[in-house]
């Protein structure tokens, strides 16, 4: 039986590893169980100074697993009724807080799609490397859902305007765009995200694992100025997952039929989102891999 969640220590850092190829690595209850216990154990541990994560078989992650959620598409709750979905969802939000509280440095090394809230992974991170096949998108919007958990996590990566081109639009990058606009570091080409990790563990070693430790804490002190949003976009989550637009989303996104509100108007008079540089639309319903939204 496969393990979802996969960790692997080489002398004093962890590669962890999103493991899952059926699925293309997305984030079900289990995967998100294990690398929340990850971070706590990493928080602890003052012998560990780096962190690798990392999705297996060629892809990083689809995002979100809705298996579990699949009997609460649409069906609204009863008067008076508590939403197990909020739980649930505020999970992932936790997760994503470990991961930037981390006293170590976290890499993620991306190799194919990273999706909902595998891209709001990848935003949690201090450095990223992508090969040039790897893509990266919050689909959430196209299908009907907001990004919730991991909109705070992207709009601190990328700034307000272009969090909101990224969001709201459910816009599909390259690697070469996400490098454009600071989302990946470093891109390189395919079948070289392993040497390109070996050399960045090399590079960070100069650091002292004390300096590195206070320096993000200092970071994360300013992080913590914003405010806590995982209670409210968990509500807004569930809420929308229950509500008629994520069940039209989903059921046309399995179909492969444009979801109902979709009006496209002549290509002459369209509005474009302007896409970063690098080549390639703003626009465009993301590809298979993006079928899952936030976790």
């Amino acid at each position: 039986m496969t393990t979802p969640f996969q960790t692997t220590r080489h002398q004093d850092v962890e590669h962890w590893t999103l493991n899952d190829p059926a699925t293309r690595n997305a984030l079900s209850d289990a995967m998100v169980l294990g690398l929340f216990e990850a971070c706590l154990r990493a928080k602890q541990d003052t012998t560990l100074r780096g962190i690798v994560l990392t999705g297996a078989s060629g892809a990083f992650s689809a995002g979100g697993s809705l298996g579990g959620f699949a009997s609460a598409i649409g069906q609204p709750l009863l008067p008076g009724e508590d939403d197990p979905l909020i739980a649930l969802n505020r999970g992932f939000g936790d997760v994503l807080h470990a991961l930037t509280e981390l006293p170590q440095w976290l890499v993620c090394a991306v190799d194919g799609p990273a999706m909902g809230g595998g891209f709001g992974l990848v935003c949690c991170a201090d450095l990223v490397i992508a090969t040039e096949r790897s893509v990266f998108a919050t689909p959430e919007v196209t299908l009907g859902l907001p990004p919730a958990q991991i909109a705070p996590f992207v709009w601190q990566r990328l700034g307000d305007a272009v969090a909101r081109q990224c969001l709201l639009s459910g816009a599909r990058w390259s690697a070469a765009q996400a490098q454009a606009v600071g989302l990946v570091n470093t891109v390189v080409a395919d079948g070289a995200l392993g040497a390109a990790v070996a050399e960045t563990e090399r590079a960070l070693r100069a650091a002292a694992p004390g300096a590195v430790a206070a320096t993000k804490q200092l970071l994360h002190r300013l992080r913590a100025k914003a405010p806590d949003l995982r209670t409210e976009a968990a509500i807004a989550f569930a809420a929308a997952l229950r509500g008629s637009e994520a069940a039209a989303g989903l059921a046309a996104f399995a179909k492969k039929q444009p979801a109902p509100w979709v009006d496209v108007p002549p290509r002459s008079t369209a509005a474009r989102v302007a896409a970063p540089q690098g080549g390639g639309s703003g626009l465009g319903r993301p590809g298979a891999g993006s079928t899952e939204g936030d976790s």
